[in-house]
């Protein structure tokens, strides 16, 4: 393979190549066969597909989160993706931006979720010197447990005066980066709504429970690796680094390499990692 090929090769699987995502269904097939993709760039760049250039079909000038307010492709494109979040065939998380969605694959949220997740999603949360959470973020958690599905501005009314819309947004972070909700809709006049997230989606949120650590990584690291076709050592780790300690990415890529499910693919002077392909069943001579 050479580095052209490579590019070309991800191209086509990532749907800029003149290939673009419209339908729901074709959303579905796109997420399913990358696992992973932002919804718009970021900078600097990051080996992994995003949906706005499905959407388009192409990469060249697409808008970035903050060019998107002025680009009519954000608005067709937001509204498949929530499309696919309302279909539960992708899953959101809070890994790069609060507005720069990560979309996750039906298939591959569970081992996000043993990961990130919390084991016990159905433990009350108490605020404290030790609790991650702040007490607002539990009080809002208890009115999304009780009234969820719920948009934002509701619960901005439920929690009463003195709550200001950027105080909550970043309770809602705090509640959503250890995926104790997650965004199910969005409506442009009461903002996005939430749920908690094992209501919403309790078989993928049990899966990922009953998933253990190594599992669900070394299944994350064969997903991305499929996404991109081959990677270095470096962009694995930088991608799922995100939100697993480099250290362990590392010694789950060896572990990996050692059982012989990746091996290493020259390309040019680098030396690429790629999920083992299987080799062609030998032919029997005859006689």
């Amino acid at each position: 393979m050479t580095p052209d090929e490579l590019i070309q090769l991800r191209r086509e699987k990532w749907h800029v190549s003149g290939n673009p995502v419209r339908t729901l269904e074709e959303a579905r097939g796109f997420i399913e066969s990358v696992g992973f993709c932002l919804l718009y760039p970021v900078s600097p760049p990051l080996p992994v597909p995003t949906f706005i250039g499905a959407w388009s079909g192409s990469d060249e000038q697409i808008p970035t989160q903050r060019q998107a307010y002025k680009d009519s492709r954000s608005n067709d494109a937001t509204d498949l993706m929530v499309r696919l979040l309302r279909d539960k065939s992708a899953y959101e998380a809070n890994l790069y931006d609060e507005n720069n969605a990560f979309l996750l694959a039906g298939s591959v949220f569970p081992y996000f979720y043993a990961l990130v997740g919390d084991r016990n999603p159905r433990q009350a949360l108490l605020p404290g010197p030790r609790s991650p959470y702040s007490q607002l973020a539990c009080d809002a958690y208890q009115i999304i447990q009780r009234k969820g599905p719920i948009s934002k501005l509701k619960l901005l009314q439920e929690l009463g005066k003195g709550v200001s819309l950027a105080v909550l947004d970043h309770s809602l972070v705090e509640l959503w980066s250890k995926l104790r909700i997650t965004r199910v809709d969005y409506d442009e006049r009461e903002g996005s709504s939430w749920d908690v997230l094992y209501r919403w989606a309790p078989e993928a949120v049990s899966e990922g429970v009953n998933c253990s650590l190594n599992s669900a990584l070394s299944a994350l690291i064969s997903k991305y690796l499929d996404c991109v076709i081959a990677a270095d050592e470096g962009e694995i780790e930088g991608f799922l680094g995100k939100f697993v300690a480099r250290s362990r990415v590392r010694e789950a890529v060896n572990a990996l390499l050692a059982a012989r499910e990746l091996s290493f693919l020259p390309l040019g002077h680098r030396s690429l990692i790629q999920v083992t392909q299987p080799q062609p069943a030998r032919k029997s001579g005859t006689r």
